[in-house]
């Protein structure tokens, strides 16, 4: 199965902020950069599934014309009591032991990587079993990332090492 992973274009957030599983939007005007991201994929009409998150959907309705599922599993990580908080603002006595080790240690309220990795675990073995040629998945950094570790078999505390840009195209065969 092909799979072209895209990361959502940039948000209005400012640079600097916290927003995981913050429901924000994306920058606007968005149009021309959508349409640079469909005229990079298959011509051919594919199946389309987006994180519920609105800097997705937006998006995934362009590709697909309105015809896209979403997936709670494609969500970024959740950051609980840092969502929407600026990074410098974040407590050091919490910021500093997940810095050390984003893999394990859960955000306060929040998910660890470890976490993240096994919900898109969960989703690529369903995957994995639908009859899909092409698929086309609009998500989140961390969920790239955490696919690439899958297929790359690679340690989660290196999944930095794959950069995953905005607005990004990543095609993978599952």
């Amino acid at each position: 199965m092909e799979v072209y992973l895209i990361r959502h274009t940039e948000t209005v957030c400012e640079k600097g902020i916290c927003y995981g599983q913050a429901d924000v939007a994306v920058q606007e005007p968005f149009e021309h950069l959508f349409q640079e991201i469909k005229d990079q994929l298959p011509s051919e009409e594919m199946k389309v599934i987006s994180s519920p998150l609105k800097r997705c959907t937006v998006l995934a309705d362009f590709l697909s014309n309105g015809k896209f599922d979403d997936d709670k599993r494609l969500m970024e990580m959740h950051f609980g009591n840092w969502e929407l908080q600026p990074w410098d603002n974040i407590p050091k006595e919490e910021l500093n032991p997940w810095m050390e080790d984003f893999v394990s240690v859960q955000v306060p309220n929040g998910e660890s990587f470890e976490i993240l990795y096994e919900r898109v675990l969960s989703f690529i073995e369903d995957l994995k079993k639908k009859p899909y040629e092409k698929v086309t998945i609009v998500t989140h950094a961390g969920v790239i990332r955490s696919f690439l570790c899958y297929l790359q078999n690679l340690p989660l505390k290196e999944a930095f090492q794959n950069k995953v840009t905005f607005g990004q195209i990543i095609k993978i065969i599952l």
